[in-house]
Order: C-alpha cells, then sequence, then structure tokens
C-alpha cells in the first residue's frame, strides 16, 4: 500500500475497513460517517488495486440515488483527479479499479449475472430483502472478495438485521457507529441530535445511537405499510392532497397520494418544522408553483428547504378546520383548499378506512411518512403490555393529513356508499 493510502484520514472506528474480511458489516444510528468512510476506503484501494467495485442499494432509479457523487467527492477530497475518470454512471481508475452502480430492485437478475466482483457495497442494507440477499451472496463467489454493508437500522426483524448483526457468518467484521465515532460530525448535526434527545428519548435511540425498533402489536398500520420507489402514472389519475398544519415543535404536512387497484399509493410529502404562514405556500408549491410575484421573494437556500409538491396548486387540498384563518390564508394565495370534516370519533373512523386498503404504499422519498408509519400507535397498558383502544397522539401528522385528503370518502361509523363513491372517484 502506497504512502499516499496510508495517509488517508479514516477514523479509528473504521480501520478494520483496509483488514480483509468476507463481510464489512457497519449498522448504527445517523451521523456516523458510515458512507462517507466506506467511500473514502474505496477510492484509496482502487487508486492502487484494479478492483471491480459494485455499488448497490434496493432502490435506485437513477444514477443520482447512488453513491457515485460521494465516491466523486472522496476522490477529489484526496486530490486523486488526474488517476480517476468520473463518468455520468461509472467510474474508473488509471490502473483498471471500476465502480459500477446498480439498484437491486430494478436489476436483481443482472446484478445475479455479474462476474469478476471484488468488492459489493450494500448502501442503506436496512432495505434489501431476504429474497434478494438469497440472490446476491452466491453472486460474489471470487476468491478474497469482500461484501461491505452499510446502514442504519430499521426493525429488529429486518432481513439484514437478522442475518448479519444478529446471526453474523463465520469470519464478518460487524461493527456498530454513531456520531461518537465521526470525526467530521458538524455543530449543525449535534443541534438536531440534541434537539431530538430533549423532544423525544424513543425516537432519538432509534435515529441517532441506531437502536433497532421492535416491531409492537401495538403499531396502528404494523404489516400493512411498505416503502418502496414506484413511477407515478401521467395520465387518468385523480390525486388527493390533505394537509395537516403544525404548532409548536410539530410540524405542517402536505401529503399527496391516488388510489390504484384497492391500495393507497403515496408519492409525496412536504413536512416542515416551525414555518411560518407567509412561507406555507413555499413548503406546498415549491419553486415550481411560485407565482411570478412571489418569486420575487424566493431565496436560494428556499430550493433545498421547499421542494414542494407537484400539481399542489391544481388539485383540491383538504386541511384541518381547526385553522380557518390560515386555510382563508392560502386559498387567497391560490390553492384549492377548504376545511375537511371533523365528528366525534374521526380518527378512529379514518384510520378504519385506511386499513381498509389491501396495501399503503409510500414512495421512498417521503422518509417522514414512512417514520411515522413504523411509530404511530395504540397506547400500552404498562404493567400488563395490553395494547389499549387508545391512539397515540404522536407520530401522525402526515397521517392525519392523509385522513384529511380523504374527506367525503371516510365514512362515518354506521354509514353507507363510500367504497362505491371511492371506487368511481378512482
Amino acid at each position: 500500500m502506497t504512502d499516499e493510502v496510508r495517509d488517508v484520514s479514516l477514523p479509528v472506528a473504521f480501520q478494520d475497513l483496509f483488514r480483509p474480511a468476507p463481510y464489512k458489516i457497519y449498522h448504527g444510528g445517523r451521523g456516523g460517517a458510515k458512507s462517507r468512510s466506506f467511500a473514502l476506503a474505496l477510492v484509496a484501494r482502487a487508486f492502487v488495486e484494479p478492483i471491480r467495485v459494485l455499488c448497490t442499494r434496493e432502490f435506485q432509479s437513477s444514477i443520482g440515488d447512488s453513491v457515485h457523487r460521494l465516491l466523486d467527492d472522496q476522490i477529489t477530497a484526496l486530490g486523486l483527479q488526474p488517476w480517476f475518470t468520473v463518468g455520468k454512471a461509472s467510474i474508473t481508475s488509471s490502473i483498471g479499479a471500476e465502480f459500477i452502480f446498480k439498484g437491486l430492485r430494478m436489476n436483481i437478475q443482472e446484478i445475479k449475472s455479474t462476474e469478476g466482483i471484488d468488492v459489493l457495497w450494500v448502501e442503506e442494507g436496512q432495505s434489501v430483502s431476504d429474497d434478494h440477499w438469497e440472490i446476491i451472496l452466491p453472486t460474489i463467489r471470487k476468491d478474497g472478495s469482500e461484501i461491505w454493508v452499510s446502514f442504519n437500522p430499521g426493525e429488529e426483524t429486518d432481513p439484514t438485521f437478522q442475518r448479519f448483526v444478529i446471526n453474523p457468518p463465520p469470519g464478518a467484521i460487524v461493527r456498530k457507529v454513531g456520531w461518537q465515532d465521526n470525526p467530521w460530525f458538524t455543530s449543525r448535526l449535534d443541534e438536531q441530535r440534541r434537539y431530538m434527545l430533549a423532544l423525544d428519548q424513543e425516537a432519538y435511540d432509534h435515529v441517532w445511537e441506531g437502536l433497532p425498533r421492535k416491531l409492537s402489536n401495538a403499531v396502528i398500520f404494523r404489516n400493512r405499510v411498505s416503502v418502496e420507489a414506484f413511477a407515478t402514472p401521467e395520465l387518468n389519475v385523480r390525486f388527493f392532497l390533505g394537509m395537516d398544519f403544525g404548532f409548536a415543535n410539530d410540524p405542517s404536512a402536505l401529503v399527496r397520494f391516488w388510489i390504484d387497484d384497492d391500495c393507497l399509493m403515496i408519492d409525496y410529502e412536504a413536512f416542515g418544522w416551525h414555518v411560518e404562514l407567509d412561507d406555507l405556500w413555499k413548503l406546498m408549491a415549491g419553486r415550481a408553483g411560485a407565482t411570478t410575484e412571489q418569486l420575487r421573494n424566493w431565496k436560494s437556500e428556499d430550493d433545498v428547504k421547499y421542494p414542494g409538491i407537484p400539481g399542489a396548486r391544481d388539485w383540491p387540498i383538504k386541511a384541518d378546520n381547526s385553522r380557518p384563518e390560515t386555510i382563508s390564508y392560502l386559498a387567497r394565495q391560490g390553492f384549492q383548499i377548504s376545511a375537511a370534516e371533523k365528528w366525534p370519533g374521526s380518527v378512529e373512523d379514518g384510520i378504519t378506512h385506511l386499513k381498509g386498503f389491501r396495501r399503503i404504499i409510500i414512495h421512498e422519498r417521503c422518509v417522514n411518512l414512512a417514520q411515522e408509519a413504523r411509530l404511530y400507535s395504540y397506547k400500552v397498558d404498562p404493567k400488563t403490555n395490553d395494547v389499549l383502544p387508545i391512539i397515540v397522539d404522536k407520530f401522525n401528522h402526515g397521517w392525519d393529513a392523509t385522513r384529511y385528503g380523504l374527506d367525503g370518502y371516510i365514512q362515518r361509523r354506521g354509514g353507507t356508499g363510500v367504497w362505491a363513491r371511492l371506487g368511481a372517484a378512482a
């Protein structure tokens, strides 16, 4: 190994990436530098070895979803641009190393036939299904080849956690890393970490300390929700939009979805914390939905902060009726927004309606709603562990928005005709 590679500033917790092992499994919480360290180590190896690296993840609809940019950034950080060629969908080194990028969900059979892989890097490994592990593991069969997996744990029962952490294969290096191991941990990230710690210990333990969630029988949408990549139809689709208004530390949430073959398909979300009334239109519509007048007040940082939801100005929006003044203001901003009806038991009726769908499928970009799907729960008796018919008023902002979006379709208990009308609209 050359002096240049020995000088790579790899965090201490990741030094074992340079030690031969058939499996290198790094898991833990947010801010643990897993992806950056993996990319740094692989670029360093590709500088001195003609290795062939397959970089993959469960969902990758474009090269922008891959670690391509991250590897490019590390090549630049190390000053190795003269020895690497970075293409739009590939990276090669002057001595013959090659990085290949493929998504598992869309390319599993193609990956199965890929030959000569020295390192398989599976990013966001918590999403990989057991079926896909059964296919890709035998694919990496070259002598001395390695499988690298980086992920933030999801559920305790997830296939990746069970396969590599609970029951690690022989010779595996398995490391739990966190923000404490990250020499690049920023003050901004530390502010976010401390804020969640003060707000919700359970969520903090999962997000920042990397503890897997135990899938409880109390989770309202248990075994009913899946998170995956899918394409939105361009024609003949009726979109529903619902909005929940934030207050204090609660976010404002706008959700877009449609109904397909008795499945609720949620393709966009817009979550914003402490959004001022004058900026709510930005959260909802983004730059693409701004009027000429509104663009005059658009700031460069708003592009990242407020991506918006496509068609937010074109489709009816149903919103929380407890904020009539906010609804009136947004209507004056050009949105087709009106109040959703509420009644005693409307939350329970709405949940019953949502559970009536064959599946609820959330697009992978809707990270906040996906998190709520794992946490939105019934109350549990602390002494008996009995699940009670009481809905905990937490992790429900996206789901409240979804219920509001279905205003007119959710029936009061004892009502009739909802499914017939829903099918006609869909």
